[in-house]
């Protein structure tokens, strides 16, 4: 599954960095549509996180497991798309990608699902990250405080999460992704 999502997700991250690199990085338009990816791609993780357990019972009743080569097609489709939105907005290839997944391959156990798309993003942000770097998008500064920030976050994240309900953890997080998906539209 990895290969078939790299196979649409890395093509489709250097196009989409062709575009914003023709597009410039200081142009209204790049960052009107780089804004309004973001924040409906924060929209649709907002949907998957909310309505995980109805997606979860609805993927149970497609059938692409039974048809291999249209189940292939359609993950490297997904790839695509993850290639373009994680390169356009950073924004995809967790909630997006896993709620996806599970309604292509409803029979894998969710871990391997989780893992198959941890493992997929790491070319996928890799690929992207040094298109931006090479394009001249990336800041420095700004990421080496989101090292030094998100490090002692990952801990305390690590910590607490296991003692707060994941329904609540969730909709939590729904709620805060929702306030910022509205402020990035509206803009």
């Amino acid at each position: 599954m990895v290969g078939l999502l790299a196979s649409g997700s890395v093509p489709a991250s250097l196009v989409t960095l062709l575009i914003i690199r023709h597009l410039g990085s200081d142009t209204k338009v790049t960052g009107t549509l780089i804004s309004h990816v973001l924040g409906y791609a924060l929209f649709l993780t907002v949907l998957a996180l909310v309505l995980r357990r109805y997606v979860l019972l609805w993927a149970h009743r497609l059938s692409f497991y039974r048809r291999p080569l249209a189940q292939a097609v359609a993950t490297v489709a997904l790839g695509a798309v993850l290639g373009g939105l994680v390169s356009l907005s950073s924004v995809g290839a967790g909630a997006i990608g896993v709620t996806m997944l599970v309604l292509l391959y409803p029979h894998l156990a969710i871990v391997r699902i989780v893992g198959t798309d941890i493992a997929h993003a790491v070319p996928l942000t890799l690929v992207a990250g040094l298109g931006h770097f090479v394009v001249g998008n990336v800041d420095l500064g700004l990421l080496a405080s989101l090292l030094v920030g998100s490090l002692p976050g990952i801990v305390l994240g690590s910590l607490l999460a296991p003692r707060v309900p994941e329904r609540q953890l969730r909709l939590l997080l729904a709620f805060i992704l929702a306030v910022v998906a509205g402020r990035l539209v509206v803009l």
